[in-house]
Formats: C-alpha cells, structure tokens, sequence
C-alpha cells in the first residue's frame, strides 16, 4: 500500500525481527530532563511516515503539554522511506510503533510478541483514485477498467476487492508512485491515500474521484499503536498515561481553533520535523480526516477515539482469511488489546 506517494511496508520478517533483537541496540530516548525538573517517565513512539497532519494529535498532546502533564518526556520519531516501522519496534529500538491492523494480524501469524493497543483511524485513508466523468460510481464500476497498485496493495486488499466485486489481476498494473501515467491517461485508475495524492491531483488541475477502501468493507484499522506484550505488562501504567494523553490530544487536534483548541504548535512542531509539509496541506489532510470521518465514526462515537471492538477484529480477520490473505486458522485474538481504549475520550 500507499500513503502520500509509498510504500507502505506491512510484512514483518521474523529473522529481520530476531537479527535486531540479538544485536543489542539500545532503547533510543530523549536526553534527561534537566535537574530542576521533576523526572518523568521516558517513552518512544515512531510514526508509520514523515509528520503530516493524519500524524496531528500526537503532534498535539506534545505541543499542549498533555503528554508532560501526565509525567511523561514523549519522543516523538517521524518514520521515512528508509524506515521500517515494524522491524525498529521488534528490535527494540522504539517502545511503540504507527501501523495498522492487518499488520497485527502478521504479528501473530510469525508468532510474534507484540500487538495493537489502539486504533485512532476508524477508517484506514487508503483510496483508489479515478479521473471525473469516467463513469466510475462505486466498486462495481471497476470491472473491465486499468487499475495501477503497489505490491502490498494487491496482497491485501486487493484480494478482498477482487472477489467481492468480480474483478480479476489481469486488470492491475504497477503503481510507480508517480502521478504522471494517472495525468497523462483519464482512463487509468490509481491507488492513494485521502489526504496525499488527491491533493497533489487536485493542484494539477484535476477533480478526481476517490473511493475509500474501508467502504467496500475492508475494515481495516488504520494509525494504530504497536507495542511488544514484555512492554505493555511491564511498564502498563505509563502505557495508560501515553494512551489517555494521546487520545487526548487527537480530541483537541481535530477540534481545532473552532472548539477552542490551539493547534498552532503541533502544526509548527510538524512542519518543524517535515519542512515539505505546508500550511495548506495540513488543512486539507485535517479536513480530509473530518469530512470522511476516519477518527469519529463507528464504535468511536460513542466509545472514544482509538476505540477496538473484538467484534470488528473478528469480522475483519475472517473477511482478509476468507481470500487467503491471512490462515484460517489464526488465534485473531492475539493480535490486540483493548486494556488502553474504549474509555470514552474524545467520542462524539
């Protein structure tokens, strides 16, 4: 899969995990506090890409203070290209790591230690993107027509489109993470992320059309919250403190000025960490969140923001199992914990 124009990594190497986690490396953390300062736990967190606005309440539990006022230093690591968010947390490098929930669901199938504690996009931001007045309404008008995708792409949700609409693999074609083919040729029908290439296409001159995969029922978690099993048990009440202040700070951030909240430093601590970021794309990623309802909807309007529900895992699992994504016989169980969640912070 895509997001703002790459690769998002979801296979998890369980040799690339074990290789990091023989070599030693040490936890990275912020520098102390300084003397006159109380101590405060210290905790690690990396992002799935560079800042950007869908980073913005984590952003913003920084900025606002929420995280220190809960007696926390919060490190904040944007991810990158040459980032593997999955393999720096198997290896111990972070405490905690973005994704999303099908990469879970991989922890378990390698039998591997860790899991999500929080989901904070209710719908995954992955869309396919079509030019205007093609005649693409929905999923089913995708039958017949070039669809370009990345690797990840077709071994996920792919699958899930393809049977449940009848399309077939001799449709897709590469996706170069270029928007050039897409301009060149109307025809053509790409993959994307809501608050990345829409807006790259938009400046280009074109209206385009986006369908959110989460609305063919791919429901898949998106921005989620890894953590190793070692980790949560150990230090589970620091944990509680990062969870409350971060879901805290996504209530403020999506709130925004209109609800009281300054959202100022977050934006200038994202555009700090990510120079290419500007104030205009912040506000259409921000807006883009709000009006497809990716953190208020489903089980979060009336459980909170980052809300699970084992029923949603279960008919999640079954759905990506049923086309051979994942084992039918996976323990889905293992995959996520709602001890972090559900609390009612930030619902609607």
């Amino acid at each position: 899969m895509t997001q703002g124009g790459r690769r998002i990594r979801y296979v998890v190497s369980r040799r690339a995990a074990l290789g990091l986690l023989g070599a030693g490396a040490p936890l990275l953390v912020p520098a102390g506090p300084a003397r006159a300062q109380p101590r405060r736990d210290r905790v690690s967190f990396l992002t799935n890409w560079r800042a950007q606005a869908e980073h913005g309440g984590f952003y913003q539990a920084q900025a606002a203070g929420l995280y220190r006022a809960r007696g926390l230093e919060v490190e904040l690591r944007q991810g990158g290209p040459q980032l593997n968010p999955a393999q720096l947390l198997l290896g111990g490098r972070v405490d905690m790591a973005m994704s999303n929930g099908i990469e879970a669901l991989y922890f378990v199938r390698e039998n591997l230690p860790f899991l999500c504690i929080g989901a904070i996009f209710q719908k995954d931001m992955q869309v396919l993107i079509a030019h205007p007045d093609t005649g693409v309404t929905g999923f089913e008008s995708l039958r017949g027509r070039t669809l370009l995708l990345g690797t990840q792409a077709r071994a996920t949700w792919w699958p899930f489109l393809r049977d449940k609409y009848g399309l077939r693999d001799e449709q897709v074609r590469p996706y170069t993470f270029n928007l050039q083919p897409f301009l060149a040729d109307r025809m053509l029908i790409q993959q994307g992320y809501l608050g990345s290439e829409p807006y790259s296409i938009r400046k280009a001159g074109v209206e385009p059309v986006t369908l959110l995969i989460h609305d063919a029922g791919f429901e898949n978690y998106g921005t989620t919250i890894h953590i190793g099993r070692r980790t949560m048990v150990e230090r589970r009440e620091v944990i509680a403190r990062f969870m409350d202040a971060t879901l805290e700070g996504w209530d403020q951030y999506l709130k925004g000025p209109a609800g009281g909240f300054d959202t100022s430093g977050a934006n200038a601590l994202i555009k700090r960490d990510n120079p290419e970021m500007t104030d205009d794309l912040i506000a259409y990623g921000t807006r883009m969140m709000k009006e497809a309802g990716i953190v208020r909807s489903g089980d979060a309007l009336t459980l909170g923001i980052g809300a699970m529900t084992e029923a949603r895992w279960e008919r999640f699992y079954r759905a990506v199992a049923t086309v051979g994504v994942l084992p039918q016989d996976l323990d889905w169980r293992r995959a996520f914990a709602l001890d972090f969640v559900n609390k009612g912070i930030g619902r609607a």
